[in-house]
């Protein structure tokens, strides 16, 4: 079996493996603090599986960047988080949270799986997919035995197989709209609930951040949220479908410094990136018209807002910059 480490990195394998030590050093800082303050004793457990595989993800990037000689991002530390600061989210809630987590690992991971080439590589992310699937699994599990698993929309089954005869099947902005394919109350569900869920996030950050550009960032955020949640929800009962319930409630009082504002931003970026990726897959899985173009419109108004979010991590020198591509035409000048 040929030599791993004597084979480079390719764009795609480097990009993977930093982004995933960024985000394992900033749930191990979030994960503390929820292993800190939560109490029931059924949530415990997967918080403290959460944070021990970010621990050991850590472990094994820091061993393999060493071996490749490549530099150790910084990321996120102790100093961004103070884990015995005053309960932020309830119980319910971060089971939740860890729920969405797992979708989003899952999703990075599967991409990862399929551009990576070496063996070690692959192998890493096999791992990782293995324990999204685990905690997927086991928040899964426990919302539906405490009751607060929120199903999506049910709708009978279909008499038939037919097939499209009409244009107006794709119409969507005159005369008598089509009812909505299970496809695209699929996707609305899940925009509907990543945003219910990342209101709720935003309002907390709000909350216990320190810097007033931070704060006011996060306001803008959750009128987005708002906004966008009652623009799908419209969708979804006018076909006499029920939304995802709100999570407003399980955000305490609570304004004492708990994470670090380079971790707030941080985390929302990463929050509007899922969104942007969400949306796109939206657009082209609805072919109702109007529904389509509901979703290309919001794409701009969230892309300057994660722009506007970039600008104030550069200002305040918190942006850590991923690998880049050689400028060539610069080397030469030099």
């Amino acid at each position: 079996m040929e030599n791993q480490s004597e084979i480079g990195l390719t764009a795609t394998e480097m990009s993977g493996l930093w982004a995933q030590y960024i985000n394992d050093t900033a749930s191990i800082c979030v994960n503390t603090h929820f292993l800190e303050k939560t109490k029931d004793s059924e949530v415990r457990p997967i918080v403290e599986l959460a944070l021990s595989v970010a621990k050991h993800n850590i472990a094994f990037l820091e061993d393999f960047f060493k071996k490749e000689n490549f530099p150790v991002p910084n990321g996120f530390t102790d100093k961004d988080v103070v884990p015995d600061a005053p309960k932020l989210f309830s119980d319910t809630f971060v089971v939740m949270y860890l729920r969405q987590m797992s979708m989003l690992a899952m999703a990075a991971s599967s991409g990862a799986i399929g551009l990576g080439t070496r063996e070690d590589v692959v192998s890493f992310h096999k791992t990782i997919l293995k324990e999204a699937v685990k905690l997927q699994d086991l928040t899964r599990q426990l919302m539906l035995q405490q009751g607060t698993y929120i199903r999506p929309p049910f709708i009978s089954i279909p008499d038939k197989v037919s097939f499209v005869e009409k244009q107006q099947f794709l119409a969507g902005f005159f005369g008598k709209k089509r009812a909505l394919t299970s496809i695209e109350v699929s996707h609305l569900f899940l925009n509907i609930q990543t945003n219910s869920i990342g209101k709720a996030l935003i309002m907390g950050f709000g909350q216990i951040a320190k810097n007033e550009d931070v704060k006011q960032y996060m306001l803008r955020g959750k009128q987005i949220a708002q906004k966008h949640l009652e623009i799908f929800g419209q969708y979804l009962t006018r076909n006499d479908l029920p939304a995802p319930m709100s999570w407003d409630s399980n955000v305490f009082d609570t304004t004492a410094p708990i994470f670090s504002d380079k971790l707030l931003m941080f985390h929302t970026s990463a929050m509007i990136a899922a969104g942007i990726g969400n949306y796109g897959l939206a657009m082209a899985a609805s072919p109702r018209r109007d529904l389509a173009l509901k979703y290309a419109s919001l794409l701009p108004e969230i892309a300057l807002y994660a722009e506007d979010g970039a600008n104030i991590m550069i200002q305040y020198g918190w942006l850590e910059e991923p690998p880049q591509a050689d400028d060539k035409d610069d080397l030469i000048k030099n």
